[in-house]
C-alpha cells in the first residue's frame, strides 16, 4: 500500500462534495492514520460536517452521527439495555457502536453526556450495565463544535477535550472556493463519493506509523516546545506528556502521507497549533491568546 496515492484518491473523492479545504482534509487524514479524534471548530456553515461525511464515505466501514444538543442523553450516545415481551435482556446500540463517529456541536451537549465519552475516547470500550464493550477496530470520532460565546454553548471540559488528537480551525473559504462551491451545490444531485480503503486498510496504515523514524534532534525539539507551554508566564496550564505523543503521532502520519520515513522540526511546527491550542489554558489577563502563544513560543525555538 502506497500512503501518498492513498491520500491522493481519498482527496480526489472528498473534493467532489468540499470546495478547498485541503488543509483541513490533510489534517483528519493524519489524525485518522495517528487512530486520533478530531475537534472540528468553526462558525457554523464553513463545511464541518460536510467533510466529516465526505471522509467518513471514503472508507467502507459503518459512519454515525450524533447531533450536541441541550437534552442529549447518554443513552442516545451508547445505547441501553431493555426487556423484550420474553423478559429477555437485550442491547439496544447507540451510535458510538460505529467505525467513524461524527458529533455535530460536541459543546451544545450538557456537561455530563460529554464527559460519558471519556471511556470510549481513551479506552475504546463503552460500560452499560454491568458489561463493558469493546469498540471495533478502527474507531475515530470526528467532533464539531462552535466557537465559544456563540449561544448556547459551553467550554468542553480539560479532561475532554484533551482526548482529542488534534483540535482543528476550519475557517471562511476564500472567494474563489465559495464560487466552486457554488458550482457543487448546484448540481442536480451529489456526485458519488468512492470507497478508496476498508477497515483492514485503515488499520494496516495506522500500524505502518511503526516505519517512520523520530530523530533525536525532533524528539528533543518535542519535549523542549511542550516544555515551554509550561513556563511562558501567558500560559494557566500548558501541555501534558499526551501533548507530546501526540505531536509523535501526528508527525508521523504527516511523514508517511507525504511519502516521507522519517519525521522532521517542520512538520513538529506546522503542527503546533492543531496539537496545542485545546490543551493549554491563557491567562485572562493576559492579553494574548492561544494561538499567539503557541506562535510566539515556536517562533523562539530553534
Amino acid at each position: 500500500m502506497d500512503p501518498k496515492a492513498v491520500y491522493s484518491a481519498i482527496l480526489t473523492e472528498v473534493k467532489k462534495r468540499v470546495a478547498g479545504k485541503e488543509d483541513t482534509i490533510k489534517l483528519i487524514m493524519v489524525a485518522l492514520v495517528a487512530n486520533g479524534h478530531i475537534l472540528l471548530e468553526g462558525v457554523p456553515g464553513v463545511a464541518k460536517t460536510t467533510i466529516t461525511k465526505a471522509i467518513a464515505q471514503t472508507i467502507d466501514g459503518s459512519f454515525g452521527r450524533i447531533q450536541g444538543m441541550p437534552d442529549l442523553d447518554i443513552r442516545d450516545v451508547i445505547g441501553y439495555t431493555y426487556l423484550d415481551d420474553q423478559h429477555n435482556v437485550q442491547l439496544k446500540k447507540g451510535p458510538i457502536f460505529n467505525n467513524i463517529l461524527l458529533i455535530d456541536e460536541l459543546n451544545r451537549a450538557p456537561p455530563k453526556t460529554a464527559t460519558a465519552l471519556l471511556e470510549a475516547l481513551e479506552e475504546r470500550q463503552v460500560s452499560i450495565s454491568n458489561a463493558v464493550m469493546q469498540l471495533e477496530k478502527p474507531f475515530i470520532t470526528i467532533a464539531t463544535q462552535n466557537p465559544l460565546n456563540i449561544e448556547g454553548t459551553t467550554p468542553l471540559p480539560k479532561v475532554l477535550s484533551d482526548r482529542f488528537l488534534m483540535r482543528i480551525e476550519v475557517t471562511y473559504p476564500t472567494a474563489d472556493e465559495e464560487a466552486v462551491m457554488l458550482r457543487i451545490k448546484e448540481q442536480k444531485e451529489e456526485a458519488p463519493v468512492n470507497k478508496v480503503l476498508s477497515k483492514d486498510d485503515v488499520i494496516q496504515l495506522q500500524s505502518m506509523l511503526n516505519d517512520v523514524k523520530m530523530p533525536d534532534d525532533v524528539a528533543e525539539y518535542i519535549t523542549r516546545l511542550v516544555g515551554s507551554t509550561r513556563s511562558d508566564i501567558h500560559v494557566v496550564m500548558g501541555g501534558s506528556p499526551r501533548a507530546e505523543i501526540a505531536f509523535m503521532r501526528c508527525a508521523k502520519a504527516k511523514a508517511l502521507l507525504e511519502g516521507r520515513d522519517s519525521i522532521t522540526i517542520d512538520d513538529i511546527r506546522t503542527l503546533a497549533r492543531p496539537v496545542l491550542s485545546h490543551r493549554i489554558v491563557a491567562r485572562a489577563s493576559g492579553g494574548v491568546g492561544v494561538n499567539g502563544i503557541i506562535d510566539g513560543i515556536v517562533a523562539l525555538l530553534h
